[in-house]
């Protein structure tokens, strides 16, 4: 029987500990173990981005990463980017109202991908949005409405951050 290592680690604000083999996939621990199931899994080589979650805020494919190396750091899936009650975030609603999803499959990626480029790029470039969503891969949009999406979110964030202010 292998032997299992006490994981112990942050997941969307709240403390979690799971009993894990060391070559568990952080991917793995968040789908079976926590019942995490809105990280995907697609190409499980770390091309395609579907299973981008946010390690201490900065983007980490989780089917790359075993679930022993997150110990001790917060890690965000995209159950995490709403707000407590339920609120969709600004980038969750600029995905919906430009339409900058199809299947669904890679949204997840994209949202943790989007949010962290934002949180670092308030205000991108065309050429800083396409280079920052470069990693993650959708096969059915095309793209036009993902971008679209990326620079409504800004938008959004931009006129949170000034009402914030008021």
């Amino acid at each position: 029987m292998e032997e299992c290592f006490e994981v112990a680690l942050t997941v969307n604000g709240t403390h979690r500990t799971a009993a894990v083999p060391a070559r568990r996939l952080l991917s793995d621990l968040l789908r079976h173990d926590l019942g995490l199931t809105g990280t995907h899994v697609g190409c499980e080589h770390g091309v395609c981005g579907c299973c981008t979650v946010l390690l201490d805020g900065e983007p980490v494919r989780s089917c790359l990463m075993f679930a022993v190396t997150a110990a001790g750091h917060e890690v965000t899936t995209v159950e995490g980017l709403a707000a407590e009650d339920g609120t969709p975030s600004p980038v969750q609603r600029a995905f919906r109202e430009c339409h900058g999803l199809q299947c669904g499959f890679c949204t997840p990626g994209f949202l943790c991908t989007v949010t962290a480029l934002l949180r670092e790029t308030p205000r991108p470039t065309e050429e800083q949005v396409l280079e920052g969503i470069s990693g993650n891969l959708c096969r059915c949009t095309g793209y036009q409405n993902i971008v679209r999406s990326v620079h409504r979110a800004a938008e959004l964030l931009a006129a949170s951050a000034e009402e914030g202010e008021s």
